[in-house]
């Protein structure tokens, strides 16, 4: 059987459960050595003195593959930075780095602490900048790389009591297409993918009313391990055009999203007064506005 990536090597964050985990588990099954990065912690952050990515190591190393644990945080500059060493001092190089390590700090917009909006930035968003910055100069070097980078549709579209998850994953949006047009010229691509699973990231979603208990019977449906083809998928060779990206998995359906382009222009040739925007612009815009839409507004069909 041929295998996509064989003599890659892989550095996935949050690798110790759920998507992350199955992400590294079929990049090993394609032949990739793999970089399994795992705090060990709670939702929240904290350490829960478990070692999940021990685990998956053993997983892989039971199939023949390799894989050694790394357990540092995503988001410390340094630890970032030796996570990519260890890569190399393991395997002899890096190919791949998967951005997918995340927790969360659900609070409703005005009781959100300063505390709870860094946590989750640091993470999600300077912990993909940081670990990303630590693999480029090994891609210039070697004039190829892949990064893949987990968004979410809750900055994608929208989700209630979200504001800082939301601005960070949608923050890795604008992170990757950065790094997509700055390191193109190195063979370098970069893509961001919103992954639709049943993990803990969204086992904390309440379900006291029928409508969310509904939802989510719907949500438990979402099979975190389907996300990983699609990764492996991306960072084949065979691949080497899609970059710049953002791809959306739920279960056996791919979503290509757009990205923010004009839709609509006004015009005023004598320049425009905030009486003439009243009046002419806002009325011109007003049936392309988009609706104050949350995920599940938009992701209203049963996943399949």
């Amino acid at each position: 059987m041929n295998k996509l990536l064989e003599g890659k090597v892989a550095l996935v964050t949050g690798a110790g459960r759920g998507v992350g985990r199955g992400i590294a588990l079929e990049l090993a099954r394609a032949g990739a050595s793999i970089v399994v990065n795992d705090l060990g912690a709670t939702l929240d952050g904290r350490s829960d003195g478990e070692q999940p990515a021990q685990e998956v190591v053993a997983a892989i190393e039971a199939f023949g593959g390799r894989a050694i644990v790394n357990g540092g945080s995503v988001a410390d500059w340094n630890a970032a930075q030796a996570m990519v060493a260890d890569a190399i001092a393991a395997f002899g190089r890096l190919d791949i780095v998967v951005n997918n390590a995340g927790i969360l700090r659900d609070t409703i917009f005005h009781r959100m602490t300063e505390q709870e909006f860094d946590d989750v930035v640091a993470v999600h968003l300077k912990g993909s900048f940081n670990v990303s910055r630590a693999a480029a100069p090994i891609f210039k070097e070697q004039n190829g790389g892949v990064y893949i980078h987990m968004t979410s549709t809750s900055g994608l579209v929208g989700n209630f009591g979200q504001a800082n998850y939301s601005a960070a994953k949608l923050g890795v949006v604008g992170l990757s297409k950065s790094i997509a047009l700055d390191m193109q010229k190195f063979g370098v691509r970069s893509n961001a993918i919103a992954p639709f699973a049943w993990t803990r990231m969204i086992d904390s979603i309440p379900s006291e009313t029928p409508e969310q208990q509904k939802r989510v019977e719907s949500l438990k449906k979402l099979v975190p391990e389907k996300v990983a083809p699609f990764v492996v998928a991306l960072c084949a060779d065979a691949a080497r055009d899609v970059t710049g990206q953002v791809f959306g998995v739920r279960n056996n359906e791919i979503y290509l999203f757009s990205q923010p382009r004009p839709i609509r222009t006004a015009h005023c040739g004598e320049g425009w007064t905030p009486e003439g925007v009243l009046e002419t612009a806002l009325p011109m815009f007003k049936a392309d506005f988009y609706p104050l839409d949350r995920s599940a507004d938009v992701f209203t069909w049963e996943p399949v």
